[in-house]
């Protein structure tokens, strides 16, 4: 309790180190706060990335005017790398470094493909798949949010 008998702001910046030193002791990677209203989710460390495969491209083709941009047709059979927390998108490891992957890249599971820094923690994100990069959708130093897509793949066949 702070003064007045009020309980303490969950969204307080001191009360958010607490509950992070929390998390890095007990070595938790995810914690859920509700106060009233008000939710807070916190992570840290990398999560594995969600993939999103594309929504067929039958429906909206059809719906699109004739001459469209065709894009639905380039996008067709690739799985996008979604940012797996919301944080600063790095494309290489510093500013001298070349860029982890470019267009063309095949990457495996494994392959590091870029770095999204959050609350002071860079973490490397791995591709978790095997494929080719057909397409960087986030740009470098650049806010990124949870779920984004980063990058377009095409997969191993």
């Amino acid at each position: 309790m702070s003064k007045g008998g009020k309980p303490k702001d969950v969204f307080d910046v001191e009360r958010i180190r607490q509950i992070i030193e929390l998390m890095e002791e007990h070595d938790l990677s995810e914690v859920d706060l509700q106060q009233g209203d008000e939710k807070i989710k916190l992570g840290r460390g990398s999560t594995a990335p969600v993939y999103a495969a594309q929504p067929m491209a039958a429906a909206p083709a059809a719906a699109a005017p004739a001459g469209g941009s065709g894009e639905a047709n380039e996008n067709a059979g690739t799985i996008t790398i979604n940012a797996p927390m919301v944080g600063t998108f790095y494309s290489k490891a510093n500013p001298e470094s070349p860029a982890f992957v470019k267009v063309g890249d095949r990457v495996g599971p494994d392959t590091v493909v870029c770095i999204v820094e959050a609350m002071k923690v860079f973490n490397e994100i791995p591709a978790e798949c095997s494929g080719t990069i057909v397409a960087i959708l986030a740009t470098d130093q650049k806010p990124v949010d949870f779920g984004m897509p980063m990058f377009r793949v095409k997969p191993d066949a």
